[in-house]
């Protein structure tokens, strides 16, 4: 695919994020639905398309550590080591912020960050859109999530506001990032391997 049509998908998605839409898109590890971070009635949408309970948080992508700290009100003292030692996309839940939609916070007021480093695509839609990205996967609440678009149900094909046109016919079937909880001495506690 070209750099002008990667270009354009990009322009696309985040036009629908500042309309505080929802998208359905390929993130780096299944394909999602998101909505701007900052957006409560878009992340409303998303629970509804997903019937999924509002005490479920969702994931945010990041584009960097700047965008991280935003959005966490504790930030990991080495996060730049555990950046460098990941050896797949890993969530970090971490306290968070009052710039997030309240709706988005776990009942224990955390919220799981990502910084997106290895996918185009969704690094240059967050930083372009310059708030977080809400990534939850893209299927209805208790399905399998979707690795590839082809994966992905009718319902929830219809229930977005925009559906990116990239790396549909990608067949790469990847898997839910790496979820861990930062605690308070800085150690990790693996939710999700």
């Amino acid at each position: 695919m070209s750099t002008k049509f990667l270009r354009e998908e990009i322009d696309a998605a985040v036009d629908a994020l500042l309309l505080q839409q929802v998208i359905l898109y390929p993130t780096d590890t299944v394909w999602g639905l998101g909505c701007d971070a900052e957006a409560p009635q878009a992340v409303d949408q998303i629970y509804k398309l997903k019937q999924r309970p509002a005490e479920k948080a969702c994931i945010v992508l990041v584009a960097d550590e700047k965008m991280f700290a935003r959005y966490a009100t504790t930030v990991p003292p080495n996060l730049t080591e555990l950046l460098a030692a990941q050896q797949k996309p890993t969530t970090y839940v971490v306290p968070g912020s009052r710039l997030l939609a309240p709706n988005l916070l776990a009942p224990d007021g955390t919220i799981g960050l990502r910084i997106v480093r290895d996918d185009e695509f969704c690094q240059k839609v967050v930083r372009r859109l310059g708030h977080g990205l809400v990534s939850t996967s893209a299927n209805v609440s208790g399905e399998p999530s979707p690795a590839v678009y082809s994966d992905v149900s009718k319902e929830i094909v219809r229930g977005a506001d925009h559906v990116a046109n990239w790396r549909q016919d990608d067949q790469t079937r990847a898997s839910p990032s790496r979820v861990v909880r930062v605690l308070p001495d800085g150690s990790l506690e693996v939710l999700r391997d």
